[in-house]
């Protein structure tokens, strides 16, 4: 069984940074090219912010602006997402997904992504 569990989350200051964990059980390789980070605020469509492939590519939003920075551990069992310089904007549940995007420039389309964890928020006042 298939299970991405998010943590880190919680309340910060402008400015300040978090680092977001998702612990990755049951998932083999052959099923996913790619994990992400996800964000959805309230009444907002849920956004892509990072991808990394299996190769180690990475790709990110634009608007992050080079502040967030995505990663994973050997075993590819922890996804990480370093969070910098957080704005009141970032706000929002974050999630981690596993998927097969065809290639890179779909890195960020939650279409492609097949299994999520549940989120963990994300508040940043100002």
């Amino acid at each position: 069984q298939v299970q991405l569990v998010e943590s880190g989350g919680g309340a910060v200051q402008a400015g300040g940074s978090l680092r977001l964990s998702c612990t990755v059980s049951g998932l083999r390789d052959i099923f996913r090219s790619s994990m992400a980070w996800f964000r959805q605020a309230p009444g907002n469509e849920r956004e892509g912010l990072a991808s990394i492939f299996n190769n180690g590519r990475t790709t990110y939003a634009d608007a992050l602006q080079g502040r967030f920075t995505i990663s994973q551990d050997n075993a590819k069992n922890h996804l990480y997402l370093q969070m910098n310089s957080l704005k009141p904007e970032d706000t929002g549940m974050y999630y981690c997904a596993a998927g097969s995007p065809s290639h890179a420039g779909l890195g960020l389309d939650p279409y492609w992504y097949n299994d999520w964890g549940q989120g963990t928020q994300v508040t940043v006042s100002s």
